[in-house]
C-alpha cells in the first residue's frame, strides 16, 4: 500500500461528513470533480471501495466507515493543533463534547457553560445529558462527568465535589416518626417498604418506610416532599436552601459513603488546550467542592 495521502483522507472525510460530494463541494467552496477524483484516489491507494454510488445515494461502505470514525478526529486535533501553533497557542479553540449526568445538568450545567463559553469564544461546547456509563472513545467525547464511577484504566481525572444523602421531609411530617411504617417518596420504579439506616445528632436509627410515590427525577422527588406527601432521601445540595428556611427538616444523613462527582478524560490522549481549560475552569467553579457550592447555582 502506498503512503496515506492525508489531504486525500480529508477530502474523504468532508465528503462522509456532508454525505455527499455536491454538498461538500459547496460547504468547503472546492469544485466537485475535485473531491471526486481525490477520493478515488484514495481508494486506489488503499485498494478498498470507500463509498457505494447509486444513482441518487451515495452510502460509505463498511470499510469507508470505520476509516472516517477512526481518522476524523484525529484531523481534526491536527488541523487544531496546527491552527494553536500558529495563533501560539493563547486561545484555546475547536468543539469540545461533554457528557453529564441529568441531576447535575439541571442544577448548574446551563449556567456553568454558559460562563466558560463567555470565557473561551473560540470553544464550541456541546453538553449532551444523560445518567448511562457513555464509551467516550467510540462516542466521542472530550470529557464526562460522573458519580462515582467505577474504576477504569482508560480514564483518568479528578473529584470536583463531593456530596452526601440525607433524608428530609416537610415541617409537620415529624410528629409521624413514630408511626409504623413512614410514607416516602422513593427515586425509581417499583419500590418496596424498606428500611432506611441513619446517621443523627442522638445517634444510629432505622426508619420503616413505605413508597408512596415512585419518580425517576431527583427534582421530581424534591418537589414531591415539599408537597408534604413524605419524607425522601435527597442530595443534600438539592435541598439546603430548604432547610436553611426551615421548609424543610433534616432527619439524617444516610449512612453511606459520599456521593464523589468526577471530570473523567481518555488517559491515552494528550491533553488538549479545550480540555484543560475545562478541568481548570471547573476548579475554580468548585474551589472547596462542597455540597453549599454546588447548592448556590439553584439561586444563581
Amino acid at each position: 500500500m502506498e503512503r496515506l495521502d492525508l489531504l486525500a483522507l480529508a477530502d474523504f472525510n468532508l465528503v462522509a461528513k456532508h454525505g455527499g460530494f455536491g454538498r461538500a463541494a459547496r460547504a468547503a467552496g472546492r469544485p466537485k470533480a475535485t473531491l471526486s477524483r481525490r477520493v478515488a484516489e484514495l481508494e486506489s491507494s488503499l485498494g478498498l471501495r470507500l463509498f457505494e454510488r447509486g444513482a441518487h445515494r451515495l452510502a460509505l461502505t463498511e470499510e469507508g466507515r470505520a476509516l472516517h470514525e477512526r481518522t476524523a478526529a484525529l484531523l481534526t486535533e491536527l488541523d487544531e493543533t496546527a491552527s494553536d501553533i500558529a495563533s501560539g497557542g493563547a486561545c484555546p479553540r475547536g468543539t469540545l463534547r461533554i457528557s453529564v449526568p441529568l441531576l447535575f445538568s439541571q442544577i448548574a450545567m446551563g449556567t456553568l457553560a454558559a460562563r466558560f463559553a463567555l470565557r473561551y469564544p473560540d470553544i464550541r461546547l456541546e453538553v449532551t445529558t444523560e445518567d448511562r456509563a457513555v464509551d467516550m472513545v467510540e462516542e466521542g467525547y472530550d470529557l464526562v462527568i460522573r458519580i462515582n464511577p467505577d474504576p477504569d484504566e482508560t480514564l483518568v481525572g479528578r473529584v470536583f465535589l463531593r456530596d452526601r444523602l440525607v433524608v428530609v421531609g416537610r415541617a409537620g411530617i415529624d410528629a409521624r416518626r413514630d408511626a409504623e411504617k413512614i410514607p416516602a417518596v422513593m427515586r425509581g420504579t417499583r419500590a418496596s417498604s424498606t428500611r432506611w439506616a441513619l446517621r443523627t445528632s442522638s445517634g444510629d436509627i432505622v426508619l420503616e418506610v413505605e413508597p408512596r410515590l415512585c419518580m425517576s427525577s431527583m427534582i421530581m422527588v424534591r418537589d414531591a416532599v415539599r408537597a408534604g406527601i413524605g419524607i425522601a432521601r435527597l442530595p443534600l445540595s438539592l435541598v439546603s436552601h430548604d432547610l436553611a428556611r426551615g421548609s424543610l427538616v433534616l432527619w439524617g444523613e444516610v449512612d453511606g459513603p459520599d456521593i464523589e462527582l468526577w471530570l473523567l478524560y481518555p488517559s491515552r490522549r494528550l491533553l488538549s488546550a479545550r480540555v484543560t481549560a475545562f478541568v481548570d475552569f471547573f476548579r475554580e467553579a468548585f474551589p472547596s467542592g462542597t455540597p453549599e457550592e454546588l447548592a448556590a447555582y439553584m439561586n444563581a
